[in-house]
């Protein structure tokens, strides 16, 4: 039986475990090349016991990411082999069902040893611009066309890197130091780990973690289960329709609390998608989840044990468990929708605990930029602006992350462009336009976007993209809730949907890749979240707030909100007057 004392001792080895793993993170944050992890935060790292069994997890990264992560780990070990581990090895794979989900992600797992003892793993994971392949977007027939796979191999044994594989991947992708620069960031962020367990190790007198492992695994276990039984057990359905690729997607659930688990069985979902949109299991597991552990012990740290007694299934075929070989890049536009389905059901048992919809997928979309190809170079003239632009252009390839709104809670309003469930960064434009000839001339909030309600949805966002003179480009949209907004909750209203078209008015699909010529821009309208609640309920003091801030429209809050000509005359005076409402 575990001592007070020692209790203390394990439990201040468990916070130094999470300090050490996010400092692996912010590492990779540092050193990282591509601009979805630098800016965007699109990574996880996370520490094992020899098991393959998590430990702990950095708090910055992406459940995607950490929690699909947390099943890689085993199936490292299981291909790499207990005999072939040897200390200073990397370990490295993009297999989407072995990793977290598709080919554009990195997972490196590195294990640690202590004085000549192998002691557990370092793993963390990053989301890399481009794989080769049809690039970023939901356009490819099969995995085999979404770019280079990486079984599970060695990118380094004992220290020395393994030059053929680095060739055949720089031989295989657009942005080939890029690329590499991630897998190098990669390592060396599991090396920073390394090297702040083993000074743990040594001031704790600790010889390997497996008494702490139990200790963090067996309390976190017993803290799940008893949040888990203090609840009315019970079944509830959840469903949710969503945009798809070509034909729109359904999503359910069965929730059921049972004793000392809860179950989500994604029967009657939508099958497999021709196009890339279909989700591993593993990634399905992670975000499922994912919305119960938020719900349910979101105090609780995240390791195997505390995800344990959440229990995923779906059967095998549907979009939310697609085997090898469908195409998989965009796993996360649906995977994305799994907490808001989940919370639908969930809302059935546990009312006023979970948010109304909200935009659920990130916004993302990718513009591969190149020089214009519509000038007739054997009649122009070389002094021309139209030349000399043409004659700077380059080819880049420029990715980037955005979101729309979050849906409103039952105690306070939506975030506003503000991702959920995925906690991805929204990247600055400096950023975005730094990585190459791009141009954003317009990024700001979206007015009306959230749905009313007692608490009003996160607004979305305006975008307006195009490039540098001398470019055209093709376009990569990865967006949803175009036909399908998010849903209110308790007589909340819906979000306003996603929009998108060329500035002549030319109009672009949702999803895959488009060509935009020379000279054009891309005008997109990001969603918001769905209210909750009556919004006759919300106070007038809320409502004038939102006016005075832009939020809300005048008509909006005449029209959803009841407030009087006077009333919105009185507010749009004191703004233009500075005076405090």
């Amino acid at each position: 039986m575990t001592t007070a004392t020692s209790a203390v001792s394990h439990q201040v080895m468990w916070n130094r475990l999470i300090s050490v793993v996010e400092e692996q993170a912010q590492a990779l944050v540092r050193t990282a090349f591509s601009t979805s992890v630098r800016e965007a935060g699109d990574l996880s790292a996370g520490v094992y016991d020899t098991s393959g069994r998590m430990l702990a997890q950095a708090v910055t990264g992406t459940p995607g990411h950490v929690n699909a992560m947390a099943d890689a780990v085993p199936h490292f070990i299981r291909r790499i082999g207990a005999d072939n581990i040897f200390e200073n090895d990397v370990y490295i794979t993009n297999d989407p069902w072995e990793g977290t989900g598709h080919l554009h992600d990195i997972t490196v797992v590195s294990p640690t040893f202590h004085s000549g003892r192998h002691v557990g793993f370092f793993a963390c994971t990053a989301h890399i611009v481009d794989i080769g392949g049809r690039g970023f977007g939901a356009d490819a027939n099969s995995v085999y066309e979404e770019g280079l796979y990486i079984p599970i191999m060695k990118f380094a044994e004992r220290g020395e890197v393994d030059k053929t594989l680095v060739q055949i991947v720089r031989g295989n992708v657009r942005e080939p130091d890029q690329l590499v620069g991630d897998i190098y960031a990669l390592a060396t962020c599991n090396e920073i780990g390394h090297r702040r367990l083993n000074d743990m190790m040594d001031e704790f007198a600790l010889a390997d973690l497996t008494g702490i492992a139990e200790f963090i695994l067996e309390n976190s276990r017993t803290a799940t289960l008893d949040r888990i039984n203090a609840l009315q057990t019970g079944s509830a359905d959840g469903e949710m329709k969503i945009d798809g690729y070509s034909h729109p997607v359904t999503l359910k659930v069965r929730l059921d609390i049972e004793k000392d688990r809860i179950v989500c069985d994604f029967t009657g979902t939508s099958g497999l998608d021709k196009k890339g949109i279909n989700v591993p299991m593993v990634y399905t597991k992670a975000y499922a989840c994912y919305a119960l552990k938020c719900a349910i012990a979101p105090e609780i740290p995240n390791n195997a044990a505390s995800l344990a007694p959440f229990e995923i299934t779906a059967p095998e075929n549907t979009i939310v468990n697609a085997p090898h070989p469908a195409p998989v890049a965009l796993r996360h536009v649906i995977g994305h929708m799994l907490p808001d389905t989940v919370y639908d059901a969930l809302d059935k048992l546990l009312p006023r605990t979970v948010p109304a919809a909200g935009a659920g997928c990130l916004c993302n979309f990718q513009v591969s930029l190149r020089p214009r190809s519509d000038l007739d170079l054997n009649n122009i003239d070389e002094t021309s602006d139209e030349y000399i632009a043409y004659k700077k252009a380059r080819r880049s390839e420029v990715l980037t992350f955005n979101s729309g709104g979050s849906g409103a809670r039952p105690s306070a309003d939506g975030m506003n462009a503000t991702a959920f469930p995925s906690g991805v960064m929204t990247m600055p434009v400096e950023a975005t336009e730094h990585t190459g000839p791009v141009i954003i001339w317009r990024k700001e909030l979206r007015p009306d976007s959230g749905g009313a309600g007692e608490y009003r949805g996160g607004l979305g966002q305006y975008m307006e993209v195009g490039a540098v003179a001398g470019h055209e480009f093709d376009f990569s949209a990865m967006f949803d809730r175009v036909d399908h907004p998010a849903e209110g909750r308790q007589g909340g209203a819906d979000g306003a949907p996603t929009s998108i078209a060329q500035d002549d008015g030319t109009a672009m699909k949702g999803k895959g890749k488009q060509f935009v010529p020379h000279g054009r821009r891309v005008m997109l309208s990001f969603p918001g979240g769905a209210g909750y609640g009556n919004p006759a309920d919300r106070s007038s003091a809320q409502v004038q707030r939102d006016l005075a801030r832009g939020y809300i429209s005048p008509q909006t809050a005449s029209t959803d909100y009841g407030l009087t000509d006077e009333q919105i005359d009185q507010v749009l005076n004191a703004v233009k007057t500075g005076e405090a409402l």
